[in-house]
């Protein structure tokens, strides 16, 4: 049987069509710079977009179930083979699926000219496809301790399809359990595959740079600390002003602090494609904090800088981190971050910062504009930058990638 490798090198069209992260990493962070120049010029009145959806609800959609789901996309299909031991999906199934996920954006947008359930069929392709393809691969592969990733998606895409629903009887799906439950099952990709990958990196660098204590191993308290999070997030979703959610997630974001602590992220400052990935995590545990304040003072603690800890932090600077490290290693590029990537990272982190604050200073409307000014030229630079990269060959043929 071929392996990998084999398998795409025999595989002669576009260098783009190769692996699974090449065309879904670069259309991600394509859309990730396109949709929010999109969203600024909707606010400041200069673009209407022909979309059934509400502003509001169109930017929060096309973030959770546009962008990310093609980092989901992207991630897994790279992942997956390495985990089963089987064949990656490459050429032209890999380009169908990712014509679907194009479809979805292209269907969203012009949702008004529409029926509802033609658009949510649309959207919901790519994402369904993937993941009954993801399942085929792990059940033939006998690779059952990630089964609970693809039950993961699947969640991911019933709150898509509850996010239209909702849209579609006039509700305002933005702020709806939808909207909460995406982010919810994001966050907790986040904590499980981030918790495991984060000090597994963390360690191989410092082991090679014998540069002394090294992360604690996968243990009790991660896997506790897992279970506290899952427990906050469905408070969260389900009542998220209730006192005993606030309490939850109080517990969630210290317990995910005290993990975070025992990964050496301290020694990490020499490598940003490292630290940034620490960053990235770090943001899981503030947005508790933040929910929990939220809900115990809310007078105090704005739910719009709730929500963007985690969209924009957790979720923004980590699926960044994950884009470039993955792309690096799979395209026998030295694991270390130039000086482009870094600017990437640390105009990600001005977005995150920049937004997250205009929740607490609501009439600092400067702070907005660089929230979406930082947006814009991280993810543009990152597609800019990594783009030959997904569209040409690998460098080092036949290099197995880190």
């Amino acid at each position: 049987m071929a392996t990998s490798s084999e398998r795409m090198r025999a595989w002669t069209g576009p260098a783009v069509l190769s692996f699974g992260f090449r065309p879904l990493f670069l259309l991600a962070g394509i859309w990730a710079c396109g949709a929010m120049a999109l969203w600024i010029g909707m606010l400041a009145g200069q673009i209407s977009l022909p979309t059934a959806f509400d502003p509001v609800a169109w930017h929060a959609h096309e973030f959770l179930w546009g962008y990310l789901s093609a980092v989901m996309g992207g991630f897994l299909l790279t992942a997956v083979p390495n985990w089963t031991g089987r064949l990656p999906i490459v050429g032209w199934p890999l380009g169908g699926l990712v014509t679907l996920w194009m479809v979805g954006r292209v269907a969203v947008a012009i949702s008004a000219d529409l029926p509802p359930l033609v658009v949510a069929l649309c959207d919901l392709s790519f994402q369904t496809v993937l993941a009954l393809a993801l399942l085929r691969e792990i059940v033939a592969g006998k690779n059952w301790r990630n089964l609970k990733v693809v039950g993961l998606l699947g969640l991911f895409i019933a709150m898509n399809a509850l996010f239209h629903w909702q849209a579609a009887q006039g509700e305002n799906a933005a702020d709806g359990i939808a909207t909460r439950g995406g982010i919810a099952v994001a966050v907790m990709l986040i904590a499980l595959i981030g918790g495991r990958v984060v000090p597994s990196f963390t360690r191989n660098w410092l082991a090679k740079q014998l540069a002394g204590s090294l992360p604690a191993p996968l243990g009790r308290i991660d896997f506790g600390t897992l279970g506290v999070t899952a427990i906050a997030l469905i408070g969260w979703v389900a009542l998220p002003e209730a006192r005993a959610t606030a309490a939850a997630c109080l517990i969630a974001g210290v317990a995910n602090l005290w993990r975070l602590s025992r990964w050496s992220w301290w020694r990490t400052r020499a490598e940003p494609l490292l630290w940034v990935l620490h960053l990235g995590f770090l943001f899981v545990p503030l947005g508790f904090l933040l929910v929990g304040g939220a809900a115990l003072w809310p007078a105090i603690v704005p739910r719009t800088a709730v929500l963007h800890a985690w969209l924009a932090g957790a979720i923004g600077i980590m699926t960044l981190a994950m884009m470039t490290r993955a792309t690096l290693g799979h395209t026998g590029r030295p694991l270390t971050s130039d000086r482009a990537t870094t600017a990437v990272f640390l105009l990600m982190l001005t977005a995150t910062i920049a937004r997250v604050a205009a929740g607490f200073l609501p009439r600092q409307v400067g702070l907005l504009d660089v929230a979406g000014a930082a947006w814009v030229l991280a993810f543009g630079g990152f597609a800019a930058s990594y783009a030959p990269l997904f569209l040409l060959p690998r460098k080092i043929a036949g290099r197995k990638p880190n």
